[in-house]
């Protein structure tokens, strides 16, 4: 396909320099570039189909990359990344060294902040704005915020600090809300149901009747007040809201249309302190088929344009992911136990949650993005006799780690943690990777974290976690294990206890045993055939098996922990503190994840480049042997 506008594009420069008419082509253009691209890479669709009106204002409008645009979460960004001079690394979208899915500052000039969770964009391009007046530079911030990362907690601290002078003086900030009525999952919550519909709710009705029995007490002023009766709506509509926080607001307008974004935009650029301008945008806007489903095209594979996404039957036995096996736990123990309440933070998909929701509305929570809200209610539950199962992500819960010690388990409350893409998680790249979770987990007293190595162990492990009285964390990773057949049973793990999956030929090689965390029990037993190891299935770090860890060290000459996750205060940190405590002297070699952010590919080429894979393994416990052999000798 040619693209005649879009290929003269290699800056927003170029950009910046079409007349009006021309800008409506390069959307179209754009639109269509970013469709066939997305469908040959897979990645985000629906959201940057939706966006792609607006990207080109706001690089039309504003001298970026002076002037700063922050784009919340990032989803929405690659229209944005195309028009900035990336065009051609698109078909490197989220592969092992190309281009990130999100923004990243050093990518691109243009991507002046970092983002991928969600939420933090006001409060950048505040800070941004601020920046900017302390040295006396005059520029514009911009943060582009969706609805659904409105509902967050840090986006309105963010307001609340905006309409805040400093020095005398308001920020020069614009905050865009890109209402298209969808996060991930749908919206929820007070606000999003003040956005959509207080224009025709009984408050805006009850007011203006009752303003208008007042004022026919006073005719002249009832005349006067029908004909402004639409400049009064200004009083019960979303402006109040942001209003009162120091902001003058503008819309909602259409996202879609030019003619009305780009004057509506060099009106406010040339304003100065705290703007707000609500865009009403549609999530898949020029492809029907993600229209009709922007949740299925939120984050696709690759597919066909012109065929959509569609069920290839399966040749063989597909088997369940960790998710999938997490959701239905969630299902039968809900069934078997009426305390159970779930819990999730907008991620009610990616959880495994639709079912639950089905199944049991009265036990649903879905507290839309606020990770911390999310604990602490579900702390309030506890304390209430319920029994909470929070459905979090990893790298999500490190946004609720001040609820998660002081809310839980200060007070040492009975709950469930399910989190779920812990370790690598492949394209979303550092910002979703779950690699701190069992360090910081581990430190906080009264918690409790579980390693199941696949994906029957994570239905006993669930079942053995929701039986306890304080609060426990269960991680496994994104997709599917070693395709372990799942009982249907509820039987619990036996709580606290290691078990060993392969013991060493004795005679034959080094004593070498292999301390297994997760699901890279499956990578070290084939290294320990290799090897002629011990392979220990640990399952619990907390609390850990000292039993097994001290048994094994007296049998063997190397202990070597390996986990999916950072080893600085990790598993094999648990496992040296244990015997230290005792008094025991072993070598202990801890595999894990490197001392640096894991960047975005493929998960196994990732794993292997980490040194987790079984040849990875086998090397590092090679390279471990022959080092201590060379000090054997020079002792010698």
């Amino acid at each position: 396909m040619t693209y005649p506008l879009l290929s003269r594009i290699e800056s927003p420069a170029d950009v910046r320099r079409l007349a009006r008419a021309e800008l409506k082509q390069l959307a179209d253009e754009l639109r269509e570039y970013l469709l066939q691209s997305v469908s040959r890479t897979g990645g985000h669709l629906s959201s940057n189909l939706g966006t792609v009106e607006l990207t080109v204002a706001l690089h039309h409008v504003f001298n970026t990359p002076d002037d700063r645009l922050v784009w919340d979460v990032g989803h929405q960004t690659y229209p944005h990344k195309i028009l900035t001079g990336r065009r051609d690394r698109m078909p490197t979208l989220r592969q092992f060294g190309g281009m990130s899915g999100f923004p990243r500052r050093d990518e691109s000039e243009y991507d002046t902040f970092g983002t991928a969770h969600s939420s933090t964009s006001i409060s950048a391009a505040l800070g941004m704005a601020i920046g900017a007046q302390i040295r006396g530079e005059s520029r514009k911030s911009v943060a582009i915020i969706g609805d659904g990362a409105m509902t967050a907690g840090m986006a309105f601290e963010a307001l609340n600090n905006a309409g805040v002078p400093h020095n005398g003086r308001m920020a020069d900030v614009l905050v865009i809300l890109n209402d298209n009525d969808m996060s991930i999952s749908p919206p929820v919550g007070a606000l999003n149901r003040y956005l959509a519909r207080l224009m025709s709710g009984r408050f805006y009705a009850a007011a203006r009747e009752g303003a208008k029995q007042v004022l026919r007490n006073a005719p002249p002023l009832f005349e006067l007040a029908k004909k402004l009766e639409e400049h009064a709506k200004g009083m019960v509509v979303p402006a109040t809201i942001f209003e009162e926080f120091g902001f003058n607001y503008v819309g909602p307008i259409d996202g879609h249309d030019l003619d009305s974004l780009i004057p509506t935009l060099e009106n406010l650029r040339d304003r100065h302190g705290p703007q707000f301008l609500h865009v009403v945008t549609k999530k898949g806007y020029g492809y029907k088929l993600a229209e009709a489903d922007p949740i299925a095209y939120h984050g696709p594979g690759k597919f066909d344009p012109a065929v959509g996404l569609k069920k290839v039957p399966a040749t063989e036995p597909v088997k369940p992911t960790f998710t999938q096996v997490f959701g239905q736990w969630l299902c039968d123990m809900a069934a078997h136990d009426s305390r159970l309440v779930g819990i999730t933070p907008a991620m009610r998909e990616g959880s495994g949650m639709v079912e639950f929701e089905q199944r049991f509305p009265g036990r649903y929570f879905d507290v839309g993005i606020a990770e911390q809200h999310a604990v602490t209610f579900a702390a309030g539950l506890a304390c209430e006799g319920l029994k909470p199962v929070v459905a979090i992500y990893s790298t999500f819960l490190q946004r609720a780690y001040d609820q998660l010690i002081h809310d839980v388990a200060l007070q040492n409350l009975p709950m469930v943690f399910a989190l779920d893409r812990a370790g690598i998680v492949g394209a979303d790249g550092a910002t979703h990777m779950g690699a701190f979770d069992i360090a910081f987990v581990r430190c906080v007293p009264n918690m409790s974290m579980v390693t199941p190595a696949d994906e029957n162990e994570l239905r006993q492990a669930l079942t053995a976690s929701h039986q306890q009285n304080h609060p426990v964390a269960v991680r496994y990773p994104r997709g599917a294990g070693a395709g372990v057949a799942v009982q249907a049973d509820l039987t619990p793990l036996p709580w606290g206890q290691g078990e060993v999956r392969r013991h060493r030929q004795p005679g034959v090689g080094p004593k070498v045993a292999i301390l297994a965390f997760g699901t890279l029990l499956y990578p070290a037993l084939t290294a320990g055939e290799g090897l002629n190891a011990t392979v220990a299935n640990m399952r619990f770090v907390k609390p850990l098996d000292t039993d097994l860890v001290l048994e094994l060290a007296r049998n063997h000459d190397l202990l070597v922990t390996v986990e999916e996750g950072c080893v600085a205060g990790g598993a094999g940190s648990a496992v040296s503190e244990a015997l230290s405590a005792a008094g025991v002297t072993v070598p202990v070699a801890m595999l894990g994840l490197p001392d640096q952010f894991i960047e975005h590919g493929d998960p196994g080429k990732l794993l292997s480049l980490s040194g987790l894979d079984a040849a990875g393994i086998e090397r590092s416990i090679r390279e471990r042997l022959d080092q201590m052999k060379g000090q054997l000798n020079q002792a010698a």
